[in-house]
């Protein structure tokens, strides 16, 4: 099994710090399976949104075998509420080298925003990332990521290392019901810690920390917990809290609420919001 990305490093903690707090708006997500290659339509709604846009939704389709071609597949047709396009392409070729898939992205609009890259997972225990401007090859970002009985370690760079600048580096360790995971970036400058850690099989707990040493006063610690998954609670060190609860109400139906409270904050210190996904 190929390593994690490098931004995915903290995955595992995330998993209960960040996901399924919908604390802000209310929200309705949906999810059709088609016949026609496999293809997949999510829509997604902001329902009573404060913009001009009456029905604010995105539409995002994955293809797997556009018009019946197995040599590449559409991993992401989107357009947003403004007319905004992203478009992602991957290579499903077999005569391509064994663990090397192409890729390409684009707003399909502007062309010097072409973006080709390439993953090659063909090393054991290894995973390398490499993308560029199709028209400005010197604006890059790589990756080198491996992984090794539960211990995973990575570098991330971008054009600037050609000019003596510093990669981003991390390390994650997952032992058992431990968690561990650090990244340091903006010239090994700012670090984010998270750890977690499985209680039971219904409880989970996580905690993480940012400190930038430009400026010691951004530090933030956050700490979750989670049961069953269902109900989370938060609280950071910038005098917020979040709590949510999800519901299912029947197969491929579920309902997601939260609420936060910000001690301090411009504005209402309390919001919430509600999730609605159908699949």
């Amino acid at each position: 099994m190929a390593p994690v990305k490098f931004d995915d490093i903290p995955q595992v903690a995330n998993q209960v710090l960040k996901d399924d707090y919908q604390s802000s708006g209310y929200v309705l997500k949906a999810k059709q399976k088609t016949t026609w290659g496999g293809a997949v339509l999510s829509q997604q709604v902001d329902l009573f949104a404060e913009d001009k846009c009456s029905t604010p939704a995105k539409l995002t389709w994955k293809v797997p075998k556009p018009f019946g071609c197995d040599i590449v597949t559409v991993d992401k047709l989107e357009m947003d509420k403004g007319g905004k396009f992203k478009f992602e392409a991957s290579s499903a070729s077999k005569k391509l080298p064994p663990g090397l898939k192409l890729e390409c992205k684009s707003d399909l609009k502007d062309k010097s925003k072409i973006v080709a890259g390439c993953t090659y997972t063909g090393l054991k225990d290894a995973q390398i990332k490499f993308e560029c401007k199709a028209f400005k090859p010197k604006d890059f970002t790589g990756e080198v990521m491996y992984e090794k009985s539960g211990v995973t370690g990575g570098v991330k760079f971008t054009g600037a290392v050609l000019s003596g600048g510093l990669p981003d580096v991390g390390l994650r360790v997952l032992k058992g019901n431990g968690f561990f995971a650090l990244q340091a970036k903006e010239k090994l400058r700012s670090f984010d810690v998270a750890a977690h850690y499985k209680v039971c099989p219904d409880v989970r707990c996580a905690a993480s920390y940012k400190y930038e040493v430009a400026d010691p006063k951004k530090a933030n610690l956050q700490l979750a917990v989670a049961y069953k998954n269902l109900y989370k609670l938060s609280l950071s060190q910038d005098k917020s809290i979040r709590a949510s609860a999800k519901y299912d109400v029947a197969k491929g139906f579920s309902l997601l609420g939260g609420v936060q409270y910000k001690h301090g904050g411009k504005g209402n210190p309390l919001s919430y919001g509600l999730q609605v996904s159908v699949e």
